[in-house]
């Protein structure tokens, strides 16, 4: 702390003794003008009330859900490589902060020197001539370049806005594995549901076969009917292996984000559990909003404000620099009078320095600066309304698939009761087979849509907490990922 407070010391030196602004544009953070609603009416659930978004993956009521998510910003690898650029982009930080105090250095030597006999002008012979001797030295340097046009001033603005841009890019990171650790949490518990309902169609089935096959053998239908049952339930079993790779797969992508093999939660979620379900209202808060919670755009907005420093940092090569520098030490060709007065000496003074014929190269970088300004707005103004998709987007998925699921529901139940009455018709004589194989064939189709449906509804409101820039002000990074943003 107060090697902090030197460092600052000096800046505030370099500040008096500059007396003038810092070249180059003052930054102004971008007004950008957001709708004042959202265009997608408020259906699903979803209402305007402040967003509520800090542990959303709460509001599923999913014990195991929550433990993932807390051992996954334990151990994720991706936030652990963003809380190391953090830990970097601080770093740079301080190092600017010392520029503005003097760089000061020391050595200290003892040099033994043998001179050639026959390259010397006045001969060894002649008395007080040496060719061998020894020479003893102790100096410090410092050296100070005054901040008269503001370069280590906006060097620093530089690099303090990288530095919070590098921590929204963490806070990104964290949004990021939040959603992708509940998004495959929920393909694994939807695999395991449409896995139960195809075991149960499948068994079914096999009872309609086995029916077929003693009416078949009583004379009272043909082997065709057997045929096609079987056909359906061959059919029936042949979704299954997809199921389970559809399974095993999410599992190892929640055992990756957790910093574990893939394998290592296959035991751990082996028992089917139903599909979290979705709160009856989801806060999603006003487009204004948005903004102060996306880390992207915050991110974007901090990079805007890092390159618009760079063009002062640039625009200050302009300029002539101002230094003092001085060096005092102690320098003898003996040791025993090395510390005597005798030996003392010191030099000091000012210099200037000043890039006069390198104008043309000087203006290009500036030219290259505002360039990059250029581009990093363009970037914060692409960022903002991908942003704005992004929330349209997750609230027209969340409202539309609740309604397809409303619709699948229904079908579930017709197809059901249609099951019943065409089993009942062929089992008295009054329908056909055909009739039982396409209910059975529809029944199962809707059941497995209802089910994937039923997924979608809770992945496609993870998708929303995402696009609402949920989960980045947690305390869980605080506490677990070695750093506070």
């Amino acid at each position: 702390m107060k090697i902090r407070q030197l460092s600052l010391t000096f800046a505030g030196l370099s500040f008096l003794i500059a007396g003038c602004t810092a070249v180059g544009p003052n930054y102004h953070a971008p007004q950008t003008a957001g709708p004042a609603n959202w265009s997608e009416p408020q259906r699903g659930g979803t209402t305007n009330s402040p967003v509520q978004i800090v542990e959303w993956w709460k509001t599923f009521n999913d014990p195991e859900l929550d433990s993932l998510i807390e051992r996954a910003v334990k151990a994720n690898y991706n936030l652990r490589l963003a809380v190391a650029r953090l830990h970097e982009s601080r770093a740079t930080v301080s190092g600017a902060e010392w520029d503005f105090g003097p760089t000061i250095g020391t050595s200290a030597g003892d040099t033994q020197e043998q001179l050639s006999k026959n390259a010397q002008l006045i001969p060894a012979s002649v008395p007080g001539v040496k060719l061998k001797y020894a020479e003893y030295d102790a100096h410090f340097d410092a050296t100070w370049e005054m901040d008269l046009f503001g370069s280590k001033r906006r060097t620093l603005e530089e690099d303090t806005a990288n530095a919070a841009a590098s921590r929204e890019d963490l806070r990104d990171v964290l949004v990021t594995m939040l959603g992708d650790v509940a998004r495959n949490y929920m393909e694994v518990r939807g695999a395991q549901q449409r896995l139960v309902i195809a075991s149960n169609n499948i068994t079914s089935q096999a009872q309609s076969i086995e029916l077929t096959r003693e009416r078949f053998k009583a004379g009272l239908t043909s082997e065709l009917d057997v045929r096609q049952a079987e056909a359906l339930l061959a059919t029936t079993e042949a979704t299954v292996p997809t199921m389970q790779t559809t399974l095993k797969q999410a599992v190892h992508a929640v055992g990756v984000l957790l910093g574990q093999p893939p394998g290592t939660l296959l035991e751990e979620l082996s028992r089917t559990e139903p599909i979290p379900a979705t709160p009856p209202t989801v806060p999603v808060g006003l487009p204004s909003e948005l903004l102060r919670h996306r880390p992207d755009v915050r991110r974007a907005e901090r990079q805007l404000a890092a390159a618009t420093a760079d063009i002062g940092v640039q625009t200050a090569e302009l300029f002539p620099k101002f230094s003092l520098a001085g060096t005092a030490g102690l320098e003898s060709f003996s040791a025993g009078d090395w510390f005597t007065a005798g030996s003392r000496y010191w030099s000091a003074g000012p210099t200037v320095t000043w890039r006069i014929f390198d104008f043309g190269r000087i203006h290009a970088q500036i030219k290259g600066a505002n360039a990059r300004q250029e581009q990093a707005l363009d970037t914060y103004e692409q960022t903002v309304l991908t942003a704005f998709q992004d929330v349209e987007d997750a609230l027209v998925a969340y409202a539309n698939e609740q309604t397809r699921y409303r619709a699948l529901n229904d079908s579930v139940v017709a197809n059901r009761r249609a099951l019943e009455i065409a089993n009942e018709l062929y089992t008295t004589g009054n329908g056909d087979f055909l009739s039982v194989l396409d209910s059975e064939r529809s029944l199962f189709s809707a059941e497995d849509q209802l089910a994937d449906s039923q997924r979608a509804v809770s992945e496609n409101l993870v998708t929303l907490y995402k696009a609402l820039g949920g989960g980045w002000e947690t305390s869980l990074l605080a506490q677990n990922a070695r750093t506070n943003p």
